[in-house]
């Protein structure tokens, strides 16, 4: 038997008698684990689903027991007891998570709330109650977890929506939310880009989830009777009402292990079910822009606007 061969049979011999427990633990420590808040239903339960189907092991958070038990029922995921709002929830889960070992690569701020109400009626206690959940909660959780996901130089990925670029009549705190998670995700993204760490944004448009029943279960719909605004508001409530006949989020999910999984993640991602939501957020772009040039001490001309967009679309191809 020549030296080779015996090395090899070695080799083969040690391998077989790697105890068979070990090889799971090893594959576990491979596999990338990511945090996604809001999990229990719409985009933060099929973004989980999703993640879990396509290699990643989800953390996912949740607040009721029958929520927490339906989501550990899913392979590669583990529920996690989470209240954005809370900060012995959020402590507990980093707790969770740093003891479980396997790092965390990423967080999925989806945690988020609406609230139906004209902004001169609004209560200040609902402006409170939205934006406690849907921007300091991506604060509180991303900053709890930056250590972790500092280590692995992992990604930060914020549900935002087309909201967060169009303000919308009696979502007007909605809209202020959403526009904020924009200007929070952009400045995080030039803060962690030195540290290796990568930030999106995603901008779903009007997909088929419980938002409508849920926004109906939270809210006193006596205040609706006697507003100056009573119709809107009832006609804001319907279409709410029929956002679950709408195609599921199907492709919101995509996006999101897109921004988790690419090698050059987007900025930004606007996804949307059909064209004209599309095409209401790059108008409003648009329409902001012209306004922001129109009698400014330098404004520009059509040409020199023109140029502009030729060069940010440059950078865009080359960011890509």
């Amino acid at each position: 038997m020549t030296v080779v061969t015996r090395a090899v049979r070695c080799f083969l011999t040690l391998s077989l008698a790697v105890p068979a427990a070990w090889l799971p633990a090893q594959s576990a420590m491979q596999q990338k684990a990511v945090l996604v808040t809001g999990a229990s239903s719409g985009i933060g339960r099929k973004v989980t689903e999703y993640l879990a189907s396509h290699g990643f092991f989800v953390y996912a958070g949740a607040r009721s027991q029958k929520d927490l038990d339906d989501l550990n029922a899913i392979k590669n995921v583990q529920s996690l007891r989470l209240d954005v709002t809370v900060p012995a929830d959020i402590a507990a889960a980093v707790a969770t998570v740093t003891k479980a070992g396997r790092g965390l690569y990423g967080v999925v701020n989806n945690a988020g709330v609406v609230v139906v109400a004209p902004l001169i009626e609004a209560d200040e206690k609902d402006l409170d109650y939205i934006f406690g959940v849907n921007l300091y909660g991506p604060y509180r959780i991303t900053k709890a977890f930056a250590p972790l996901i500092l280590e692995t130089k992992g990604r930060v990925v914020n549900i935002s929506s087309l909201n967060g670029i169009v303000a919308s009549p009696m979502l007007g705190a909605y809209s202020m939310s959403k526009h904020a998670v924009e200007a929070y995700g952009d400045a995080l993204s030039a803060e962690l880009s030195r540290f290796g760490v990568r930030v999106s944004l995603i901008e779903p448009g009007n997909y088929g989830t419980e938002i409508g029943k849920n926004v109906l279960a939270r809210m006193d719909t006596a205040v609706v009777k006697g507003s100056r605004f009573e119709p809107q508001m009832r006609a804001t409530l319907n279409q709410m009402r029929s956002f679950e006949n709408n195609p599921p989020p199907d492709e919101v999910a995509e996006a999101v292990f897109d921004a988790l999984s690419s090698s050059r993640p987007k900025p930004r991602y606007l996804v949307v079910p059909v064209a004209s939501q599309g095409a209401i957020a790059i108008r409003k772009v648009f329409d902001n822009a012209v306004q922001l040039n129109d009698g400014q001490k330098f404004s520009y001309t059509r040409d020199q606007l023109v140029q502009m967009l030729d060069d940010a679309l440059a950078r865009n191809k080359q960011r890509r």
